[in-house]
Formats: C-alpha cells, structure tokens, sequence
C-alpha cells in the first residue's frame, strides 16, 4: 500500500482494484479490472491462476492491457493448505496451466501486450523489493519493461 501511494501521483489519476485481504474479487470483477486497464498488477498469494478461473480467462479479449505484472507466487502455511484444497479437484494438465510460462502465454494470447511475472516462489518481503523496483524505473525514471526486467535480473 506505501509503494502505491508512494508512485500515485507520478503515473495515473486513477488507480483502480482491490486492496487487502477483507474482500475476494469475483470473477466478474477480475474480468472487469483485466478489460478496463492498460496495465494490472497482481501482488498475492500463491498462483495468480489460483484466483481467477483458466477456463474464463483463455475466452478474454484484454487488448488494451499492454503490461500485466505478476508478483505471485508467496506461499504461506494459509495459502498452502487453500491451494491444496483447491488443486485436489483439478487434474495435472490443469494445474500445469497455471504454472508461470503458461500463465504468461494465455495472457498474451488474450491479447496482453507485455507480461512481467515471478517464475519461483518467494516471499512478500522480496516482491516488495521488485514492485519498488519497477516501479521507481517504470514511474520515476520512464525506462521501458525490457530495461526495467533486465534490472530486476541484475
């Protein structure tokens, strides 16, 4: 929430979603943030696929979102046992949709123009330092997705 406020005023007029963990989005409201932005950030728990369904995704048409950026992937003891509750209903092909790659390519076939995204799990505390990170490039400094990754690499 501080990185957010921190940029606010540097990008847009209007930031626009879900912040915290007292609120759900359904998937009609993931459907309405994905078609109304030019770019969606992600910044939870576990998979991003684990909170919005596959199915509904690949039949999107999200050509005005040109970046998508997915700080996934933090896993705790909560989230693990929810993930694991869910994944008992799903089989293997399905799962393996919804690893990072395949998350990456059915967005881009959904019309995405870029996508930024976290390959192995991590913690909220070092995604924080990534978001910082593109942020202060992207907002502050104007650099483009590909300079601001290959920091991020660094």
């Amino acid at each position: 929430k501080e990185i957010l406020e921190k940029y606010h005023d540097l990008f847009t007029l209007q930031w626009e979603g879900v912040i915290g963990n007292t609120c759900v989005p359904s998937q009609a409201e993931w459907e309405q943030l994905l078609t109304n932005c030019s770019a969606f950030l992600f910044y939870g728990m576990e998979r991003f696929t684990s909170h919005v369904l596959v199915n509904w995704l690949v039949a999107m048409n999200i050509p005005k979102c040109r970046l998508v950026i997915l700080l996934d992937l933090v896993r705790s003891q909560q989230s693990y046992q929810r993930i694991t509750n869910s994944d008992i209903h799903k089989s293997c092909l399905r799962i393996a949709l919804e690893r990072p790659t395949e998350t990456a390519m059915l967005l881009s076939l959904t019309g995405v123009g870029s996508v930024i995204a976290t390959q192995w799990y991590t913690t909220l505390q070092e995604n924080a330092e990534r978001l910082e990170t593109l942020f202060e490039n992207l907002l502050s400094f104007g650099k483009t997705t590909g300079q601001t990754v290959h920091i991020l690499q660094k």
